[in-house]
């Protein structure tokens, strides 16, 4: 990691950004929500089918006899800074939509995933929508599209939009594939120019009610590129693909990279970045934040 790699934390006041190697008067910068709110990016890419548009208008046509490449990218971390199932739990924290219960378990969850310890996934998954328990679909999609809006915009790289930008103009297909909640990745259709994702679902009941249960498996570790060779067949035909690129940044994601021509270790933890290194894959440092991206410009310049 470099030493004057940026910290990015969600604050009631707004996000504060903890900058290393920087003097203790310069190396915290609160930016309110309404500064949030002002940097926003325009309302064009709040409209999915101009990006559409403009993403297959840049797309170099594909060899007729080449299987049709493909680009994976974890969305937690490498397309975002942060993890947003925290962020929905801090989000739905401040509306006092947690069980003091509830967040005890999902912060014993954070520490064993920060330990790299075995973990249930379905089970914090669980916890963490237990706020949506029994909602109707419409309703809590809406919530979660409005913690997308407020809480994710913000935190997307614009170096992983560019990367993608690339990777389109050379004829590739975009897919982020996710063990968040599948609306929030929907919502993302607006702003991140992908072609298909993967994420998790979770079950409705008979009334169309959200209910605890995951649909299938989380999204997560060897589920990933499961999901991704199944879909990829569904979507192209067996044979007739292939996973030229993929980016994650949890060791978890070791198994995605692996079966990639050109894997990619993105602000990887200690984990994923020694084996990242000892099996000669790119390691891409953090890149900073797409609404602050002036402001700490401002603040490393001083």
């Amino acid at each position: 990691m470099a030493n004057n790699e940026e910290h990015i934390e969600a604050k009631p006041e707004g996000v504060a950004v903890f900058i290393k190697g920087k003097s203790s008067e310069n190396a915290r910068l609160v930016i309110s929500e309404a500064e949030l709110e002002a940097q926003k990016p325009s309302s064009a890419v709040d409209d999915a089918a101009q990006l559409k548009a403009e993403r297959d208008h840049d797309r170099a046509a594909p060899s007729p006899d080449a299987p049709r490449e493909i680009a994976v990218f974890d969305f937690d971390g490498t397309c975002i800074s942060g993890n947003s199932p925290v962020l929905l739990v801090r989000y739905l924290l401040k509306k006092g939509q947690v069980r003091t219960s509830v967040l005890l378990r999902i912060l014993t969850w954070g520490i064993a995933y920060k330990l790299h310890l075995p973990q249930n996934e379905a089970w914090v998954r669980s916890l963490v929508f237990s706020s949506f328990d029994g909602m109707p679909e419409e309703e809590a999609d809406a919530e979660m599209y409005k913690f997308y809006d407020e809480w994710i915009v913000p935190r997307i790289r614009p170096k992983a939009l560019q990367v993608m930008r690339e990777h389109i103009a050379a004829g590739r297909d975009i897919w982020i594939v996710s063990a968040t909640f599948d609306p929030i990745i929907v919502r993302a259709k607006r702003d991140i120019p992908y072609d298909h994702h993967v994420a998790t679902d979770m079950k409705l009941d008979e009334h169309g009610c959200y209910t605890r249960e995951v649909k299938g498996k989380p999204v997560e570790g060897a589920e990933k590129l499961r999901q991704i060779k199944e879909h990829a067949d569904q979507i192209y035909g067996k044979d007739s693909w292939k996973l030229a690129y993929a980016y994650g940044d949890h060791y978890s994601d070791a198994p995605l990279l692996a079966a990639s021509e050109h894997p990619a270790a993105v602000t990887p933890g200690p984990t994923l970045q020694h084996h990242a290194e000892k099996e000669g894959w790119q390691v891409l440092v953090r890149s900073v934040m797409v609404s602050v991206r002036r402001s700490l410009t401002l603040v490393g310049a001083r």
